[in-house]
C-alpha cells in the first residue's frame, strides 16, 4: 500500500513528464490569495500529524496538510504559541465556521497576524522543511536549530511563495512560551497622531506588541510581556483599558482579517499595503486601516484607482498588494494582483523557478501570470 507522500510524488513526476499544471491544495482557506487559480488539484492533507514537539526546546516538525487549529491546540496545552498569529481565515471567509487553515497554507501564504511588528514574520520562525520539488525530489533544508544555516536560506524562501516552487511536504518551526501577562488600551486619536505617537514609543522600553488605528475608533494598542512591565507600561501610558473579553474579541477579529467594510471584495477592492513604519498618512482614494504600528496599511478602494493606490505607495517606500479584488475582478482582466517585479528581481524569480520547477507545474500564474 502506497502512503500519501509516494502518491503525491508520483503525481509530480507524471505531471512533470506530460506538462500538465498542479494546483496546490490543503484546506483550500487561503485560495481568495493570488492571481490565478489552475491545473489539476493536489491534495496535501494526506500529508498530517505532527512529527516532533519539544516544549524544552521550543521547536515542533509538522506535516504541511495538518490543520493549524490542532498545531495550535497542541501548543496551547504547554503554554507556547506561533507569536506572529498566522490568520486561519482570508476576509470573505466565515470566521464562525471550523478553521480549514493547514500548516502548508500557513507557510506558502506567509500572511502575520497583529503581532507581526513586534514578534516577526512566519519567514523567522521557520527552522528547516523538506521539500518535493518539481523533478519529484525530496530535498530537506535547515534543521531544527536557528544556527544552521549556510549559503542561501532556502526554508524561508518557502514563506510567501504560494506553492511555486515546489510542495512543502514538513516543517520545523520554532515557537515561544505564551506571554505572562496582556492589556489592551484604546486612544481616540486621528491616524497621523496616532502615528506620530507611535514613532516616538518605538524608541522606548516598552512591551509594545500589537497597534491598530481606524476611524471612529482610534488606536487600539495590545501591551505583552512581564507582569510587572505590562503594569508599569499600563500606568505610564493611560487611555482607556478595553475589558479582557473585548479586547480578545477585538484581536481575534484582526487576526481573522475582517475588515470594518462590508464592501470588500464586491463595490471596492481590498488593498493590502506594506510601507515604513515611520510613513506618513498616505494621500489615497478610500478608507484606511493601519496595523503594525504603521507598517501594514489596509485600504478599500474602487477598482478604477488600482494606478492611483500603487503610485502613491511606492512614492512612500513601500509595495501594493491587491488582496481582495472587486467582484468580477479576478478573472484576469488585471495584469497582477502583486506588484509588478523590476526586471533583475524578474530574473532571480525566474531562475528560481527554472532551478525548483523546471516544467512549471506548480501553482502556475498564482504569483504573477508568466510564472
Amino acid at each position: 500500500m502506497t502512503t500519501p507522500l509516494e502518491e503525491i510524488t508520483a503525481r509530480v513526476r507524471a505531471a512533470a513528464a506530460s506538462g500538465q499544471p498542479l494546483r496546490i491544495v490543503g484546506g483550500g482557506s487561503k485560495d481568495g490569495y493570488g492571481q490565478a487559480l489552475a491545473g489539476e488539484v493536489l491534495d496535501v492533507r494526506g500529508l498530517a500529524g505532527i512529527v516532533s514537539y519539544e516544549p524544552s526546546e521550543l521547536v515542533v516538525t509538522v506535516r504541511s496538510g495538518t490543520p493549524l487549529a490542532e498545531l495550535e491546540a497542541a501548543l496551547a496545552e504547554r503554554g507556547q504559541c506561533l507569536p506572529f498569529e498566522p490568520p486561519h481565515h482570508l476576509p470573505h471567509g466565515d470566521a464562525a465556521q471550523p478553521s480549514r487553515a493547514t500548516c502548508g497554507g500557513m507557510l506558502a501564504a506567509g500572511l502575520s497576524g497583529p503581532a507581526r511588528a513586534s514578534s516577526g514574520a512566519v519567514r523567522d520562525f521557520v527552522l528547516g522543511l523538506t521539500l518535493l520539488n518539481g523533478r519529484g525530489e525530496l530535498l530537506r533544508f535547515g534543521g531544527q536549530v536557528m544556527k544552521n544555516v549556510a549559503g542561501y536560506d532556502v526554508s524561508r524562501l518557502m514563506a510567501g511563495a504560494l506553492g511555486t516552487l515546489g510542495v512543502v511536504t514538513e516543517m520545523s518551526l520554532k515557537v515561544l512560551p505564551v506571554a505572562p501577562a496582556e492589556a489592551t488600551l484604546r486612544f481616540g486619536w486621528s491616524q497621523q497622531d496616532a502615528l506620530r505617537q507611535l514613532h516616538a514609543w518605538g524608541g522606548q522600553p516598552l512591551p509594545l506588541n500589537a497597534s491598530t488605528w481606524q476611524a471612529g475608533e482610534g488606536l487600539t494598542l495590545r501591551l505583552r510581556g512581564a507582569v510587572a512591565a505590562v503594569d508599569a507600561a499600563c500606568r505610564r501610558l493611560g487611555g482607556t483599558p478595553l475589558e479582557p473579553a473585548a479586547a480578545a474579541a477585538f484581536w481575534q477579529a484582526r487576526r481573522a482579517l475582517r475588515m470594518p467594510w462590508a464592501d470588500v471584495g464586491q463595490a471596492r477592492d481590498l488593498w493590502r499595503l506594506s510601507v515604513p513604519q515611520t510613513a506618513p498618512v498616505l494621500d489615497l482614494p478610500g478608507e484606511q486601516l493601519v496595523e503594525w504600528h504603521g507598517g501594514q496599511r489596509w485600504l478599500a478602494a474602487l477598482p478604477e484607482r488600482a494606478d492611483t493606490v500603487r503610485a502613491r505607495t511606492q512614492a512612500a517606500g513601500g509595495s501594493a498588494t491587491l488582496f481582495l479584488a472587486a467582484a468580477g475582478e479576478r478573472s484576469g482582466a488585471r495584469t497582477a494582483f502583486f506588484d509588478p517585479l523590476s526586471a533583475p528581481l524578474a530574473r532571480i524569480h525566474r531562475a528560481l523557478k527554472a532551478s525548483f520547477d523546471p516544467a512549471g507545474i506548480f501553482n502556475r500564474g498564482r504569483l504573477y501570470p508568466d510564472l
